[in-house]
Formats: C-alpha cells, structure tokens, sequence
C-alpha cells in the first residue's frame, strides 16, 4: 500500500522558515515526480512546486521556497523562508509516474493527508 505521510508543518511569523518534510513508503519514488500542493480555506489546490530532476516553482514561491528529494530515504523536503502570511494552507505532497504535465492535482495519483501551515503577520 502507498503512503505519503507530510510533517513539518506549524505556526510561524511572517519572515519566518519551515521545512516541509514528506515521507513515501509502499514502493521505491525514484523514478516518480514529487509535488507540493496547496490549498487554502476557501480555494481550490494550487501547485507549488514539483521535482523531477530539477525543481519547478509557481511564481509565488519562487526564489523562497526549495524543493528537494532524498531518493535513499523516499522523501520530498519544501523548504520554505521569507514566509508571508498567503502562504497559510494545508500543504499536501503528490507523486506520479504519469507525463507530461506536472502543475496540476489531476496529474498525480498518490497523495498524502496535508500538513497545516500557518503565517501569522
């Protein structure tokens, strides 16, 4: 069975930094892509971020937030600095094996169950 489990997330002042942690177990994610979702109260989830070999970025969090994998240990990290208080939602790590698009919910077919985070001002 598949498993995404995210942590890191919390309460944190405008400026501040979290690092976003999501654990895969069930199968080896080194041939998958990884993605960041978001979603605040209210809105639809929106991309953040994905990993191929590289990481991809909506304009909102570009040159704040960073991406990474951990191919050893079947993890996805965000890393995340000068947060702003828009950042607040549960973020939601995703995998996919599927091509070619990766900026969108429907492209991913694993999910885990959301982290909280919020960004007080």
């Amino acid at each position: 069975q598949v498993q995404l489990v995210e942590s890191g997330g919390g309460l944190v002042q405008a400026g501040g930094s979290l690092r976003l942690s999501c654990a895969a177990s069930g199968r080896t994610f080194s041939t998958y892509v990884l993605a960041w979702f978001r979603q605040a109260p209210g809105k639809e989830r929106e991309f953040v971020a994905y990993i191929r070999w590289n990481g991809v970025y909506a304009d909102s969090v570009k040159g704040r937030f960073t991406i990474s994998r951990d191919s050893a240990k079947n993890t996805v990290y965000l890393q995340m600095d000068s947060l702003k208080p828009e950042d607040t939602a549960v973020y939601y790590c995703a995998a996919t094996a599927r091509q070619p698009t990766f900026t969108r919910p429907s492209d991913y077919n694993y999910w885990g169950q959301g982290t909280q985070v919020t960004v007080s001002s």
